[in-house]
């Protein structure tokens, strides 16, 4: 999968400017997929000119013009072949697990922060993430939603974000939990020196 199959699946929304692109991924898309404004405006430049997607200027009176992307069939025919291509395996990349493998010969005390702050990022996210699904299902249950709503992909997506987000933090509190017991088995003073203290 490359960024452009993500903008392609974003702009399945319909028209929007770079700006709005970037801020749809950061409410939806980036459950699945990273990317800065930067890397996405030059993805569009890119899907513009090899005819993916096409532009128009909206022109504005106290702001500058802005462009207006939407997929054209070129661009649709490359995404129904890409979700017609079977996927490759996940892999997960994540420096905190990194330094959580490498805490005890390490600084314990800056993972264990380290853990409180994907804590709380993670239920930040939950946060948004809930505010989004209760904008999509608009009054509607979940079964009804599912069963009428015109696009059912964004839904999915949003839930699997949730489902992560969540086992993200309920992980956190475990991992903190243990680093509690064993520092209260050791005997370790709350005020005592060095990175093996655990903080209340």
């Amino acid at each position: 999968m490359s960024l452009r199959h993500a903008v392609m699946a974003a702009l399945l929304e319909g028209e929007a400017s770079g700006y709005d692109l970037a801020k749809g991924f950061d409410a939806s898309v980036a459950n699945f997929w990273m990317a800065t404004p930067q890397q996405l405006y030059r993805e569009l430049d890119r899907m513009q000119a090899e005819g993916l997607v096409r532009a128009r200027v909206v022109q504005q009176e106290r702001r500058p013009n802005k462009r207006l992307f939407s997929l054209t069939e070129a661009g649709r025919g490359v995404l129904r072949d890409f979700t017609a291509a079977p996927p490759r395996p996940g892999a997960i990349r994540d420096e905190l697990m990194v330094k959580v493998q490498s805490m005890d010969a390490g600084d314990a005390e800056a993972v264990r922060a380290a853990i409180e702050e994907r804590m709380a990022w993670a239920q930040a996210k939950i946060a948004r993430f809930e505010r989004l699904r209760a904008r999509m299902l608009d009054g509607r249950s979940e079964e009804e939603y599912l069963a009428r709503a015109e696009r059912v992909g964004p839904y999915l997506t949003l839930t699997r974000g949730l489902s992560f987000e969540r086992e993200n933090h309920r992980w956190g509190a475990w991992a903190l939990a243990v680093l509690d017991r064993r520092s209260a088995a050791a005997g370790t003073p709350e005020d005592a020196p060095g990175p093996a203290r655990a903080r209340p």
